[in-house]
């Protein structure tokens, strides 16, 4: 029986190993493809921790949960394979679920980039009226996905990008990668409220990557000072670094035309995805954005999944 090396789930207590496995059959409908590149992003170290939605049931389960991958006629694609697991020489897939990747792409920098760049990527393109030339506050900018929707936002045409954040130096960096303004979230909470205030009154998007009682805070603060309050306000919540829960005052959403709503794999129909999925794999390939890959063989699973990533790049697995 033909064997490919891979990185096996055996216990959610532990990263994957390297393990040789029976290499994967091709069912009906399906298509054996090369991985070439598998990104090790927040969510799929939570797959192999037990700890998301599309976590395996049984193991030992691949982990991985995108990859960049090489087809039969040479051909380059990515693939999301949430829960069915990536991280092998060869997998198959779906073909019709198989993006196509222009040539000369970097698969490294591609599988490093897409996961960051969706979340922003998908909510200004599928969940509000977003217009070229309208201002945006990214809540929770110093993180990879946040920094990166500084970058999606100016990208797709931003007028004015407020990037808010904890870590200082990132945000100081963030200016020099597209941020118009930015905002320090320290301990502070009147001061918080007062720059947030200064710099995002009159935003039309907010893309909201910590929610919990520092969104509480943010939104009273933004809500607070603007001064045309039927101005529609687009407050997507993304992720939940501060809290999986707010407090919403009703006063808040009657006195203004204000809108939360979520962005995310269940809020998009799946032909919707597949299209963003396309132009944003055509904009990474085309320079538009990037993080910059630190890459691991395969054979060193277990020591990519002890790296901490820093500000601006991601950990990929080269196979």
């Amino acid at each position: 029986m033909p064997m490919v090396n891979a990185a096996l789930v055996e216990s959610f207590d532990e990263p994957p190993h390297f393990r040789s496995v029976p290499a994967p059959e091709a069912g009906p409908g399906q298509e054996p493809v090369d991985v070439l590149a598998v990104g090790v992003h927040p969510a799929t170290r939570g797959i192999a921790a037990g700890k998301h939605y599309t976590s395996p049931k049984k193991l030992p389960a691949l982990a991985g949960a995108d990859a960049v991958v090489r087809r039969a006629d040479d051909s380059l694609g990515y693939v999301m394979v949430m829960g069915a697991g990536s991280l092998a020489e060869r997998i198959v897939v779906d073909p019709a679920a198989v993006i196509p990747v222009p040539d000369g792409a970097d698969p490294a920098l591609l599988a490093a980039t897409m996961n960051p760049a969706l979340s922003s990527w998908a909510a200004l393109r599928t969940r509000v009226p977003f217009q070229a030339g309208q201002a945006v506050l990214v809540h929770g900018a110093t993180g990879n996905a946040g920094s990166m929707a500084v970058k999606v936002a100016k990208h797709l045409g931003a007028g004015r990008v407020i990037a808010a954040g904890r870590n200082r130096a990132r945000l100081d960096e963030l200016t020099a990668e597209g941020a118009d303004d930015i905002v320090q979230l320290t301990p502070d909470e009147d001061a918080t409220a007062a720059a947030l205030a200064g710099a995002a009154a009159e935003v039309d998007v907010v893309l909201d990557y910590v929610w919990g009682p520092p969104t509480e805070l943010a939104m009273r603060a933004v809500l607070g000072a603007r001064t045309q309050h039927t101005r529609l306000l687009d407050w997507v919540q993304i992720g939940g670094t501060g809290g999986d829960a707010i407090t919403l005052s009703g006063h808040a959403l009657r006195s203004n035309a204000f809108r939360v709503l979520g962005s995310g794999f269940g809020s998009v129909e799946t032909q919707v995805m597949q299209r963003e999925f396309t132009e944003l794999v055509a904009a990474i390939a085309a320079g538009g954005m990037a993080v910059r890959p630190h890459p691991f063989p395969l054979d060193q699973v277990e020591a990519a999944w002890a790296h901490q990533d820093a500000p601006g790049e991601r950990t990929v697995i080269l196979l």
